[in-house]
């Protein structure tokens, strides 16, 4: 579906400032809804919102496709309704360090002790009274709420192991193996169930106040999920694994690419999208039925994958070695129209992108992707350039996946900048004194009809700000900005003025 010309920002909630070490949905993020309203945007874009394990990538490293992140929970909000004492709500210490990046080592233990403490309480409050939220949140949520919560404790359990390295009846959920683990462990599955129960309390509290200030949510789900993860232990039959160790047969990724030489290894599952179409999709429609409780408009991660996808075998080192296999294609977005009715998606239709790939988004009418970033490395066709936009796209100075618009300038390359320069009309790239805004004024000037910024780029904030760097495996997804002080009255005026400008 197209969409009313409009534009918003990109901010994971994790990049929100907190005295806890990491974002989260409290003060902060009603204030970055403020700014957004005062700043003239109707849209806030955030990453994945499931909870994360090794290197706690949103898009690759997930516990699970449909749980939320326990560690955005707001613990304010806890003190407020009694379940925390003020004596318990203790900051995690703040240094320069963690003030810029989340430390996930000090703010995971940290945080899931004051959690448990309002865990306790909680507990000790049902004894008294009966919590009818609570338990119409499990009941409406038990197709992945129950899985995931034994998964989660099962996880705990074995010291964090893969799931296919429990014992083995665990693993292929042999029923009785599986009850008598759900006994034993009653305690930490009805703690997984309050964790859950306050993340999509709190989210859906900050989506209605955004709502209803005209600020649409959009999400995204990203194509593929981890291994480790319940998703995939409760699901088997709609991976290729290897049936005797139960580890996948092929791992997802895509070629050599501008990103990397040697392509992206994602280290995720692929899908056996034959058994998957067997059940009409049925895992996905849930999936898409979900998400869309919790937001407004879908952005469908490596979206080319539903037409095609690059497929690598187990063990190998880097992506190369993969081949191009073709995915459920039209039939699939078919399916899911006629069980969910006329997706509101936008298509993330980067990298290797064909003719067929075009075809899939247009007939769906999916607004795809442009990224300013792309656009001067070429000629006057290059299809990232402003000049070559159609009305139904997203248009990016970058995305996570990039560096802020600072960043980019300082390492670009000489005839980049002067590419660069001359199309914005400067006799030479030193006349270019805000690069950023440069950027963001091509973007809300462009004929797409979303524009999506970056707080970042607001900030003036060079490579230090890049939140994701898809060579390096180590050390992304932690960067947060200090202080709600730094989105400044005269910053909201700057970007109002320039939002109605171009009738955003």
């Amino acid at each position: 579906m197209s969409f009313e010309r409009a534009s918003g920002v990109l901010l994971h909630p994790t990049s929100l400032p907190s005295k806890f070490g990491i974002g989260d949905l409290g003060e902060s993020a009603y204030k970055f809804v403020d700014f957004l309203v005062s700043s003239g945007q109707k849209l806030w874009q955030i990453l994945p919102l499931g909870p994360t394990g090794y290197e706690h990538s949103p898009y690759t490293m997930n516990f699970s496709a449909f749980a939320g992140n326990p560690l955005m929970i707001s613990l304010e909000q806890l003190l407020e309704e009694g379940l925390l004492t003020k004596e318990e709500l203790v900051p995690l210490e703040n240094t320069e360090s963690n003030l810029q990046r989340v430390d996930f080592d000090a703010v995971i233990p940290h945080k899931t002790k004051i959690l448990q403490q309002a865990y306790q309480r909680f507990q000790k409050s049902l004894v008294k009274q009966t919590n009818s939220e609570f338990e119409n949140f499990c009941k409406e949520q038990a197709s992945w709420l129950d899985d995931y919560v034994l998964f989660m404790a099962l996880l705990e359990a074995n010291n964090y192991k893969a799931w296919n390295f429990w014992d083995s009846a665990v693993a292929r959920r042999e029923k009785d193996a599986l009850k008598a683990e759900e006994d034993k462990l009653k305690d930490k599955v009805s703690y997984h169930k309050f964790l859950q129960f306050k993340f999509f309390q709190q989210w859906k509290k900050i989506r209605d106040y955004a709502n209803n200030k005209d600020i649409k949510i959009v999400g995204d789900i990203s194509i593929y999920v981890c291994h480790n993860s319940s998703d995939v232990w409760a699901n088997p039959e709609i991976f290729q694994l290897n049936s005797e160790t139960l580890e996948s047969a092929y791992i997802a990724g895509v070629p050599p690419d501008y990103f990397s030489a040697t392509g992206q290894l994602w280290g995720n599952p692929v899908y056996d999208w034959d058994k998957l179409e067997q059940t009409d999709y049925a895992w996905w429609v849930e999936r898409f039925r979900a998400t869309l409780q919790y937001v407004d408009i879908v952005r469908i991660d490596h979206f080319r994958g539903f037409e095609a996808y690059w497929k690598v075998p187990a063990g190998e080192e880097t992506a190369i070695n993969g081949e191009w296999v073709k995915g459920p294609d039209a039939k699939f977005f078919e399916v899911l129209n006629s069980a969910l009715g006329d997706l509101p998606v936008m298509a993330e239709d980067l990298g290797i992108i064909t003719p067929e790939v075009e075809e899939l988004r247009d007939r769906f009418d999916f607004p795809g992707m442009r990224i300013l970033q792309f656009g001067f490395g070429g000629e006057a066709d290059n299809p990232y350039l402003p000049h070559n936009y159609i009305p139904n796209c997203v248009v990016y100075p970058g995305t996570h996946d990039n560096d802020t618009s600072i960043g980019w300038w300082n390492q670009t390359g000489v005839a980049e900048k002067q590419h660069v320069a001359k199309y914005l009309g400067y006799s030479s790239p030193e006349e270019i004194k805000e690069i950023n805004w440069e950027f963001i004024r091509m973007a809300l000037s462009s004929v797409g009809d979303l524009a999506i910024l970056s707080v970042q780029d607001f900030l003036d904030l060079g490579n230090e700000g890049r939140m994701n760097d898809p060579s390096v495996s180590a050390g992304n997804w932690r960067w947060r900005y200090q202080s709600n002080d730094q989105l400044t009255p005269e910053l909201s005026k700057r970007l109002l003025e320039m939002t109605r400008l171009y009738r955003r």
